[in-house]
């Protein structure tokens, strides 16, 4: 332990000397001839001014702002807000061997899992969300929600 806190000062001294080395070769590529003095000149103004662009340590405490209609408690969720998803219906499902799939034609009926007026599945990257009902809306097809499972839900589904 008393090692670790001897060897502290000097990771900290061998970063300003590579910051000076950094100086100095900037200094020799401008084609000044700048001294020793120089140098810590430029090192003390750089840890007595704050860096470019830097915010005061409160104001990153703060709690994100909510913007526009998304009220979203917790960490801001704007970053994956436009992230692209595969949503998709499911009317059922069935299994059938590779014979009977080369044999379907046109006026084939396939069997499915699902009595008839029972709710579809609702998927979002394959994962269940929630159940809902078909409907017609300016003649194309549309579903309307009638379940949606709950985040906790879908977590023990998951394990």
């Amino acid at each position: 332990m008393a090692d670790e806190e001897n060897q502290a000062p000097e990771e900290g001294a061998q970063d300003d000397e590579a910051l000076a080395d950094e100086w100095a070769a900037a200094l020799a590529e401008s084609g000044d001839d700048a001294g020793q003095d120089d140098i810590d000149a430029l090192m003390n103004q750089a840890d007595s001014a704050p860096a470019a662009g830097a915010a005061p340590m409160e104001q990153f405490g703060t709690p994100p702002k909510a913007s526009g209609d998304v009220s979203l408690e917790g960490p801001n969720l704007d970053v994956i807000l436009d992230i692209p998803v595969v949503i998709s219906m499911e009317v059922g499902n069935t299994n059938i061997t590779i014979r009977n799939l080369l044999q379907l034609n046109q006026g084939s009926v396939v069997e499915l899992d699902r009595l008839a007026g029972e709710p579809l599945d609702v998927l979002v990257n394959g994962t269940l969300i929630a159940h809902g009902e078909v409907v017609v809306v300016n003649e194309k097809f549309g579903i309307r929600l009638t379940d949606v499972i709950s985040p906790s839900e879908r977590i023990k589904k998951l394990r």
